[in-house]
């Protein structure tokens, strides 16, 4: 799947934005003295070359902007949020026995289970701190605020893993039962969204709108990476042993005849780019899958209504432009 120009432009705006917010996070692991090595190259490594969280921060900062605030009071919390989602990353390659991702080793692929399982704990430790630094500054309604609204969205995303930890290897799973997952994924950008408006002082209506905007945003963006993860071989055969399928394949499993065909090929020991190649056209030509086009359009709709208070011109299109970014090439 190619990236269009769209994606490119909103990769390289939100990349500006969060790069503040990934440099605080950067250096407040790089000054701290790990003694023992493999600890301290397995971080360097994961934050230096490896994780590069600028979506969060960068919709941190659009959503206090969408209520009217200014963008430079979200840097520290977009820190925190760099760090805390880094720990999830770590732990969720760990549960699904990721080695790479993205043509990347992973820390559990380079470094192996215990340090990965180190590292993440780590950046929950530091992320907490940073989390804590950066709203001791916040009025204490903020700060009450902002702590619980990061609590209720890990605590979904947590129960999210779990419903996807129990489905691993079942290829019989309804596409409305996997859906639950994807929504709980979302559940950190509906956060971050809601975050920044209470953060840029908004309305109550006004902070419900963005995060809504958010879970929309969310669940469209895991859901592009579901139809992703179908054109790499190696991601796609991992996925199939060690996960749950993307939902597009279980959105096309409906035609039988199709689930039949792809089974076979996922049950081989190795994926060629051939047979990546035929599970794709065959998926993407089902009944099934045009359905999930249409819904991913009614959601793309449903985000930009949520946003039509926002009276920043600049930060409408932007918003806007996030969410056809995901259904592009689809």
């Amino acid at each position: 799947m190619s990236k269009s120009k769209l994606i490119i432009q909103m990769q390289r705006l939100l990349r500006k934005r969060g790069r503040t917010a990934g440099e605080i996070a950067k250096k407040e692991i790089f000054r701290e003295k790990f003694y023992y090595r493999p600890v301290r190259e397995a971080l360097h490594y994961f934050m230096g070359e490896f994780w590069c969280n600028f979506q969060h921060p960068a919709l941190l900062s659009l959503a206090c902007e969408a209520v009217g605030g200014k963008a430079e009071k979200t840097a520290g919390i977009g820190a925190a949020l760099v760090l805390l989602t880094g720990a999830v990353d770590i732990h969720d390659d760990i549960l699904d026995r990721s080695k790479v991702k993205e043509s990347k080793p992973t820390v559990f692929g380079i470094f192996g289970q215990d340090i990965a399982l180190i590292v993440g704990n780590i950046l929950l430790i530091k992320g907490f701190q940073l989390l804590n630094r950066a709203c001791d500054r916040l009025p204490k309604k903020q700060r009450k605020a902002v702590f619980d609204i990061i609590k209720d969205g890990f605590l979904k995303l947590g129960m999210g893993v779990a419903l996807e930890m129990s489905l691993k290897g079942q290829w019989n799973v309804a596409p409305e039962e996997y859906f639950e997952v994807v929504k709980s994924k979302a559940a950190i950008a509906e956060a971050v969204a809601k975050i920044g408006a209470v953060l840029g002082g908004g309305t109550q209506s006004e902070i419900t709108s963005m995060a809504k905007y958010g879970k929309v945003l969310g669940i469209l963006a895991t859901i592009r990476d579901d139809f992703i993860d179908m054109f790499e071989p190696d991601e796609l055969l991992n996925r199939a042993k060690n996960e749950s399928l993307p939902l597009p394949l279980l959105y096309a499993f409906r035609n039988l005849e199709v689930k039949k065909k792809i089974i076979e090929l996922l049950k081989k020991e190795f994926l060629s780019e051939e047979d990546t190649s035929m599970i794709v056209e065959a998926v993407m030509k089902t009944e099934g899958v045009q359905k999930l086009r249409e819904l991913m359009k009614a959601l793309l709709q449903d985000g930009i209504r949520h946003i039509s208070f926002v009276n920043n011109g600049n930060i409408v299109q932007i918003l806007t432009n996030l969410l056809i970014a995901t259904v592009e090439d689809l």
